[in-house]
């Protein structure tokens, strides 16, 4: 066998390539600064990283400035809000960028899973980080093992500052000290005392609500009202209103000067997920707090109201003044309005219960109209009125006797009873809202109005009266 021989080829070339002989290209870099709060002393943090590290990669002549991404008052626990953080990722991605100077680890992120899978990114594409407090490059062979180490070391100055900073919460929780996040938080700002006091600009908002859903307006149709009248919202952003922002306002307790703490609480301090207090931890119902906007009374009866309609006005929008106050005597569903017949001319509505024919046998109840309906407020109506005087009188003994809650639902029912005039001949919707519970269609065509004093009145009993409506009817 042949004897085994190795043979050495040497390069023709310098090992350096041709590029490195040409002048070297310019290092595209950039910076990142971050601040997580909107303190003074956090903002000249923030504003010195900017000029700094301006100043500085412009100083470079190797270097080419290619601009600087920063996040003002955002939290570096993850990167989903941290709109500058993701643009500079992805422009080095996408070729931009060469190098990205910052200052910290913890300035980059606190979260180890965030500030690894970040930096593998950036490294299988040839993009250097620089953390320059701790000296680490991280296209070096150490890098990694570093930056994993100090990341978890960042992180967990983060579970601290978190339990720190909840910890304090909690003591002024148990200790009564109320706060309201005043830029989203209607009617109130933060007094020179450091208390809530009341802006009456905003309270008058707030008052109007409420007055608006006794006299049986929807949450919804609170909510166009003050869309079309131009009313800020309580972030003062715009004008249009929603729903769920009404029906906040209506469950609030702190309008009536009270507060329950600690209704929900901070799960995951990663990702700052807030969730509901479900017993799960103690809460802290501190009474007399603060200046109340609302006073107990109306806070109360706007809270059995909601409790009365189920919060079914949430989410649909009331028709007529009828909608949801016509109950069907057979199954006690309520009745809705149905169109009858539409020609060219006129279109005809009847009010009909809506679960008529879901079930077997039919509800007995008839079809009825609108001016039924009508007919039926103004006769028992001034049927109560006949003893006028006496009527009056025995609500107002009732009031001394009632509950809290039950004495100002009559109160504010005795203040409309008393506006109206001796005898009442046209339908008014806002007396209708403001005195009427719920009419009943009997399975004889009978009707029974009850009346949110807790009367009740078959227009069978109410013959001897006759009315006229708008258009010379008699009933």
């Amino acid at each position: 066998m042949p004897e085994k021989t190795i043979r050495v080829i040497q390069p023709t070339a310098s090992w350096q390539n041709a590029e490195d002989t040409a002048a070297p290209a310019k290092r595209r870099v950039a910076a990142y600064a971050r601040v997580s709060t909107d303190e003074d002393e956090q903002l000249n943090s923030y504003e010195n990283q900017i000029n700094y590290y301006t100043r500085y990669i412009q100083s470079r002549p190797e270097w080419e400035f290619v601009g600087l991404y920063s996040d003002e008052g955002i939290s570096g626990l993850n990167t989903k809000k941290r709109d500058g953080f993701r643009q500079m990722v992805e422009d080095a991605l996408n070729g931009k960028i060469d190098l990205i100077l910052t200052k910290s680890i913890s300035r980059f992120a606190r979260n180890t899973v965030d500030s690894l899978v970040t930096i593998r990114q950036l490294k299988d594409k040839g993009v250097e980080v620089y953390f320059e407090k701790e000296n680490i490059y991280t296209l070096d062979s150490k890098g990694e093992l570093l930056i994993t180490i100090m990341s978890s070391i960042a992180q967990e100055e983060s579970r601290s500052i978190s339990e720190n900073i909840t910890w304090a919460k909690r003591k002024n929780m148990e200790r009564g000290k109320v706060s309201m996040p005043y830029g989203q938080f209607l009617g109130y700002e933060k007094g020179e005392d450091g208390k809530p006091q009341i802006v009456e600009k905003e309270a008058a908002v707030v008052r109007r609500i409420y007055n608006l859903y006794l006299d049986g307006k929807s949450v919804r149709e609170i909510a166009r009202i003050l869309t079309a009248g131009k009313v800020p919202t309580p972030s003062g952003k715009n004008c249009n209103w929603s729903v769920s922002t009404i029906m906040s306002i209506l469950r609030n307790e702190k309008y009536k000067g009270d507060a329950l703490l600690q209704k929900v609480y901070t799960a995951d301090f990663l990702n700052k997920k807030v969730v509901k207090n479900t017993n799960v931890l103690p809460q802290y119902y501190v009474e007399n707090s603060h200046p109340a906007i609302i006073d107990g009374e109306t806070f109360d009866l706007v809270q059995a109201e909601l409790a009365k309609r189920g919060g079914c006005s949430r989410g649909r929008r009331a028709k007529s003044v009828f909608d949801r106050k016509v109950i069907c005597g057979d199954c006690g569903h309520f009745y809705g309005q149905k169109l009858w017949y539409s020609d060219s001319k006129e279109r005809v509505y009847v009010w009909r219960c809506t679960h008529k024919y879901d079930t077997e046998p039919n509800c007995q109840t008839p079809v009825v109209r609108e001016r039924d309906l009508q007919a039926a407020f103004l006769a028992t109506f001034n049927h109560l009125l006949r003893a006028r005087e006496g009527y009056i009188a025995e609500l107002e003994r009732e009031v001394e006797n009632a509950r809290p809650a039950r004495a100002g639902e009559i109160r504010r029912y005795l203040k409309s009873l008393k506006t109206q005039p001796k005898i009442v001949r046209t339908f008014s919707e806002s007396a209708f809202i403001a005195l009427v519970d719920k009419i009943t269609v009997r399975a004889d065509g009978h009707m029974a109005v009850r009346y949110k004093d807790g009367s009740e009145v078959s227009v069978s009993e109410c013959r001897e009266w006759r009315g006229g409506n708008d258009s010379g009817e008699t009933f």
